[in-house]
This record gives C-alpha cells, sequence and structure tokens, in this order.
C-alpha cells in the first residue's frame, strides 16, 4: 500500500509541471527555468515508473506465491469432492486458481489500489478552489454510482454464463471420453445436440452479460469525455473572476481526469473482477469444506485387520442406499470373496472398503481405525486395489505399476512376476518404459487387467481388495491369478475379492454373500458354496460349483430372505 501511495502521489508531477509552465516559465520568459523543470520532471518520470515497475513484480510475484501455497491443496480437494459428489467440474476449480493469478496480475487490482487515492485529488482541487473540490467529488460519485450498477446488473448475468460455459464443458468433456461407443453406435448427432444445447446457452448468457456491461460502459465512458471539459469550464469561469490562474485550470483539468480514471478502469475491468470473486468464492467453499482433511496425525503401517459394522454406502448425488447393513471381519493372511447376483452390491461394497465412499452408516476400519480418518498419502502404498473399470496414466509401464512415485525397479519386476506380466512387458517396444495413456500404446484386455493387479500388488500392500480381478483373463491368467492371491496370503496381506467365477473361491477363507444389496450370509468357504448354488439357481455366479460340496456347517450365518435395497444400473 505504500508503494503505490508513493505511485500516486507522482501521479500529479505532470500537474504540477503544467502549472509551472504556465504561471513562471511563460510569464517570465526564462529559459534556465524551463530546462530546471524539465530536468527534474524526467528524474521524476524515471522514479516514478521505476517504481511501477517493482510494483508490477511485486505482484507477479505475489500471485506466484499464491498458486504455490494452494494449488496442491486446490488439487486434492478437487479430487477429494469429485469423490464424494461425482458431478463435480474438476477443471473449473483448477481453472479457478489460474483465475485469480492472473487478476493479482491484470490491471483491475491496481484500479482498485488507486480508487481510494481520488481523495488526495479532491484534497488537492480544494486548495485551488472549493468548487473544483466539490465538482471533483461529485464526478467520483457519480462514476462510483455507474460502477455500482454495472455490478447489479452484470454480476448474475455474467455468474450464469460462466456456470452455462463450464457445464458445456463438462458435457465436452464426459463426451470424448466416450468417444469410440459415440461413433461406433452413431451417436454424434445426439451427443452434439447435448452440447449445443448448453453451449448456446452460455453465448446467450454471455450476450447478455457484455450489453448490459456495455450500456454502463457507455455512460461511463460518455462521463469520462465529459467531465474534463466542463472541469475546464469551471475553472475557466474562476479565472475570470480571478479567482485562479490559469495554470490552475489545465491542472483542474488533469485533476478530474486523474481523479475518475481508476473508477473508469474498474468499469471497464468489472466482467474480471466478478469473474474473480465467483473464483475465490468457489476455492473459498472448497478448501473450507476439505479443511478437516488438512491435519491428521500420522499413524504406524497398518496390519491388514479389517472390521466392518452395520455399513450402509450411498452414491454421491443419490439418497437411497446400494448396500446395506454389512457386518463381517477379515484378519490378516485372510482372503474373502464377496459372491452375489449381478446388482447386488459387490462393487459398491469394494468402493466403501477402500474409502472411495465414506459409510452413510456403520463403520469401515482398517486396524481399529475408520477408513476416512488415515491420511490416503500415507495408507495408499499399503493398499491394493483394482476397480471394475481400469484406467491408467500418461507415463510409463514401470511407472504405473509403481503408482507414479518413485520407481522401484525390484518392487516394478517383482509384482510383475507375481502375476505373471514380466515376460509379457518385455515384449512391449519398449519393455518396461513403454508408455500408456490416451497418446500411448493399447494394451489388449487381459493385459491391462494383469497390470492393474501387478499395481494393487506392488510394494506388498497388506490390505488389498479386487474387484472381478479374472474378469478379462483366459484359464492361464487365472491360475497365475490363484498362485499370486495365495503368495500374497502367506505373505500376510488381508484379501477381499468379488467374483462371478468359482475358481477364486479355492484360495479364499470365507464368502460374503449379497443380495439385493444385503448381506444374506457371511461363513467359511466350503461351508457356503452349497447355499450359494441355491442363491438363483442357473445363474449363480457359482452355478458351476460342483454338487458334492459340503454342506453348511454349524457356525455357517445362513441365507434368509431380506428385503432389496435399491441398487443403481451396472452395479454389481
Amino acid at each position: 500500500m505504500l508503494l503505490t501511495f508513493a505511485i500516486d502521489a507522482l501521479s500529479i508531477t505532470p500537474l504540477l509541471f503544467m502549472m509551472n509552465v504556465y504561471d513562471r516559465v511563460i510569464s517570465t520568459r526564462s529559459g534556465v527555468t524551463l530546462v530546471s523543470l524539465l530536468l527534474l520532471i524526467v528524474g521524476l518520470y524515471v522514479f516514478w515508473s521505476s517504481l511501477e515497475w517493482i510494483r508490477s513484480r511485486l505482484m507477479v510475484r505475489l500471485s506466484l506465491r499464491i498458486d504455490w501455497d494452494l494449488a496442491a491443496d486446490v488439487f486434492d480437494a478437487s479430487f477429494r469432492r469429485y469423490v464424494g459428489r461425482k458431478n463435480v467440474n474438476v477443471h473449473q476449480l483448477l481453472g479457478d486458481l489460474l483465475t485469480m493469478r492472473q487478476f493479482m496480475t491484470g490491471s483491475a487490482v491496481i484500479a482498485l489500489m488507486d480508487a481510494p487515492f481520488a481523495i488526495v485529488f479532491i484534497i488537492i482541487g480544494a486548495l485551488f478552489h472549493p468548487f473544483l473540490a466539490i465538482f471533483i467529488a461529485v464526478a467520483s460519485v457519480v462514476m462510483l454510482v455507474a460502477t455500482y450498477m454495472t455490478q447489479k446488473i452484470s454480476a448474475p448475468v455474467l455468474k450464469a454464463a460462466n456456470d452455462a460455459n463450464a457445464e458445456a464443458s463438462r458435457v465436452a468433456a464426459y463426451s470424448l471420453r466416450h468417444a469410440e461407443s459415440t461413433l461406433a453406435l452413431g451417436m454424434m448427432g445426439a451427443v452434439r445436440t447435448r452440447w449445443y444445447q448448453r453451449h448456446r446457452e452460455f453465448l446467450e448468457l454471455q450476450v447478455n452479460a457484455s450489453e448490459a456491461a456495455g450500456l454502463t460502459g457507455g455512460f461511463s465512458g460518455f462521463l469520462s469525455k465529459a467531465l474534463p471539459s466542463l472541469q475546464m469550464g469551471l475553472g475557466a469561469w474562476l479565472a475570470i473572476e480571478g479567482l485562479i490562474t490559469g495554470g490552475m485550470v489545465m491542472a483542474a483539468s488533469m485533476l478530474i481526469s486523474k481523479a475518475v480514471s481508476p473508477i473508469q478502469k474498474l468499469i471497464g475491468s468489472w466482467k474480471d473482477i466478478v469473474t474473480a470473486r465467483q473464483a475465490y468464492q468457489r476455492l473459498n467453499e472448497l478448501l473450507q469444506e476439505d479443511v478437516k482433511f488438512a491435519a491428521r496425525m500420522q499413524l504406524p503401517a497398518p496390519l491388514g485387520r479389517l472390521d466392518v459394522a452395520g455399513a450402509t454406502a450411498i452414491p454421491p448425488g443419490f439418497s437411497k442406499p446400494v448396500v446395506a447393513d454389512i457386518s463381517f471381519s477379515a484378519a490378516p493372511g485372510q482372503a474373502i470373496a464377496i459372491v452375489g447376483p449381478s446388482a447386488s452390491g459387490k462393487t459398491s461394497l469394494t468402493r466403501m472398503l477402500v474409502g472411495v465412499w465414506k459409510p452413510a452408516q456403520g463403520s469401515v476400519r482398517l486396524d481399529g481405525v475408520e477408513l476416512s480418518e488415515w491420511n490416503h498419502e500415507e495408507v495408499g502404498p499399503h493398499i491394493g486395489y483394482v476397480p471394475q473399470e481400469i484406467d491408467f496414466f500418461e507415463g510409463t509401464v514401470a511407472e504405473n505399476i509403481a503408482r507414479l512415485g518413485e520407481v522401484d525397479p525390484e518392487k516394478v519386476i517383482a509384482a510383475a512376476k507375481l502375476i505373471g506380466m514380466h515376460d509379457i512387458i518385455l515384449a512391449l517396444p519398449e519393455g518396461y518404459d513403454t508408455r500408456l495413456g490416451e497418446t500411448g500404446h493399447a494394451l489388449s484386455g487381459g493385459q491391462r487387467q494383469r497390470l492393474a493387479i501387478a499395481r494393487a500388488f506392488y510394494g506388498m500392500p497388506k490390505y488389498i481388495v479386487l474387484d472381478e480381478p479374472n474378469a478379462n483373463l483366459d484359464d492361464a491368467g487365472e491360475a497365475v491369478l490363484v498362485q499370486a492371491l495365495q503368495t500374497m496370503k502367506d505373505n500376510g496381506a488381508c484379501i477381499i475379492i468379488t467374483t462371478h467365477r468359482p475358481r477364486l473361491v479355492s484360495v479364499v477363507d470365507s464368502l460374503l454373500v449379497l443380495r439385493g444389496g444385503r448381506q444374506v450370509g457371511f461363513g467359511p468357504a466350503q461351508g457356503m458354496l452349497n447355499a450359494v448354488r441355491n442363491l438363483q439357481p442357473g445363474t449363480t455366479p457359482s452355478a458351476a460349483i460342483p454338487s458334492s460340496t459340503a454342506a453348511p456347517a454349524a457356525n455357517v450365518v445362513p441365507i434368509a430372505p431380506a428385503a432389496p435395497v435399491a441398487v443403481t444400473a451396472g452395479e454389481a
């Protein structure tokens, strides 16, 4: 603020120079005085420009510091909000940080800092004559009213336009993720129509906002042109009356320009101000909402003890549970298979078991600690997870197996060998350095499945959740998976898998049976197989299990009829 005060104080330099030229140099015809004034004014201009350059540099540094301090927090909070809500525009939230940085280095911030110094120019006008000060004050108030009207008229429309643009961008990004199906099924026209409806809404709102701002901007432009002339006319009248000098007349014209210039800049930059304010509000709301994740006490590495008590899952954006009242436990070195018909809630349960979804009721505890209380950055390396929909990041095969962290060649190769992927990777164009992602090498379904499992096994985690890990594997791949699961069990890992195939049952200790989103059975694997066979005759996930399987043991939780829970379409 002191720097801005010095800059604004120096801005009266041209005014003082003009007064002295008119009142002293011309009247006395003194060349020496003129040269002295010119040397002084040039020196002041150099100093003035230097201060403006320093202020500009400071604003750039300040904007970068804000970005450095907030970027990681905004990135983490955006992802956490997306996982919790799904319908969140992460691109907009990350773009808000860029908007704030650009605003800090733009002309609008300078205008905001300069605006309070209009009072200084009013005081200078009062030194000339009170009428000049009154005129400058009235002109400033009129410009402020014009600024307020600009905000009042354009801000709501501009906010709606920005929201519509964000929605159009979200629809476009979502459509591009499904470009293959869109082209193959001839859906381009329908997808384009949906996007264009939102895009056209954005354009209409933007035009309305621009027209509203243009109206008030035109009025402020008229004032900025008329006020100096009116001020000069007032000064000329005062000079005629002998109340001020001729130099003061010219200086008064400059005073009014200096007083209203910051306000006029504010009106011209109002769109940027409104956009930056909305970005700040979104970021502030995001970070305030995420503050509970900021400070977490570091906990020891988990051993793999899982306890689920009355857990109920409600997907983001829904009000009804898809999985309800699930209770079971698993110790390190044990494996549990979750089985049940399609749409019974298996995938929803796995999302809750790894902390992607927080239980709406009940609890999911790892080593006695609620999953939501763990710091994901700390516990993540000790968890292995294969989701139903497999994706890889831009990077090499080794980087993807290492979860984009520092690549440990021994651990990467060990994970790949464990799932029989090592030789397959070596056969790729660049081996472990082959790049994956949208622009990288395309893998087959089975290769993608194995690579995802290798990523889950990286570092020999103690808690592993696999959703349909054998979905794209052939018989040979499935045999390797069974052997790998046994190895992880022997290493003390707690393993949870969902499956439709009976082969993986051979490696598990217990079965958890779901139907209609509810737990209808849990017990030792061998004792539960016959009960699972009767779950849905002809189409059960274990229909191929031999009929010679033993009957349920006495300690098996029996399968009983259960009221179905709403399950979203496609949920396994």
